[in-house]
């Protein structure tokens, strides 16, 4: 897909890997509407050029919120790169079950709420494309963050059945798999992460090329594990 003059809603597009997915695709000629919960960092890409809109996707009132505000604009490209992370081990007491409610519904309820929203627009443009970014760690749990990874595995299943029930529709389902990446989600994480300027192009990369898929630096090497032993690789990820 050529994405310069295309129309595009990202979803958390104020800081990390949306933030420089934006900034990349602006670059190349696209027209980018982010939205963001954090008033100040949507401010910053204003004056960066961007057109912004608060949204806060942990709950339906949020996404339908949202959608009012688009009005009629047409949307090209549909990026759902918002999501929260919430530990959840109960070997360290009881976690909270209303931080796991936002969690799951930021990540997988909210961009199935938003394609349903904006798929009749975007079945009238000539060519779309829908991006959900997801996580090598829908492939392979980690221990911690169970319902992250719940989440992620959970959007996984739902992109792969999309992709199959929008075949033969010029509409390209994409599916974003990152590794560890340096941003504000993994700050306290001390361990190789790769930079969100790369993980961006790699993701813009798959969009540009309409491969299904973009498996992200270390998610190529994990995909690969996974093919071979599914076993191998879980025992591997559930010592993160």
């Amino acid at each position: 897909m050529d994405v310069n003059g295309k129309s595009v809603l990202l979803t958390g597009g104020s800081a990390g890997i949306g933030r420089e997915i934006a900034r990349q695709l602006k670059v190349k000629g696209a027209k980018v509407l982010l939205t963001g919960r954090d008033t100040a960092r949507l401010a910053a890409m204003e004056s960066e050029g961007f057109e912004t809109l608060a949204a806060d996707l942990s709950s339906a009132a949020g996404v339908d919120a949202l959608v009012a505000a688009l009005g009629d604009r047409p949307v090209d490209i549909l990026i759902n790169n918002a999501g929260l992370g919430v530990p959840h081990d109960v070997r360290n007491g009881l976690p909270d079950p209303d931080a796991a409610d936002g969690c799951l519904y930021a990540n997988l309820s909210a961009p199935v709420r938003l394609i349903t929203a904006l798929l009749p627009r975007m079945r009238a443009r000539p060519e779309a494309a829908i991006i959900n970014v997801t996580s090598g760690l829908a492939i392979a749990p980690n221990t911690a963050s169970s319902v992250y990874c719940a989440s992620k595995a959970g959007l996984r299943s739902y992109t792969m059945a999309l992709r199959a029930q929008l075949s033969g529709e010029p509409i390209h389902v994409i599916e974003a798999l990152p590794p560890v990446v340096d941003t504000q989600m993994t700050a306290d994480r001390d361990m190789s992460k790769m930079p969100p300027q790369e993980c961006a192009r790699q993701i813009i990369a798959a969009l540009e090329g309409n491969r299904p898929e973009a498996n992200v630096g270390m998610v190529k090497l994990l995909r690969a594990v996974y093919s071979i032993s599914p076993a191998l690789a879980r025992s591997v990820m559930r010592r993160f």
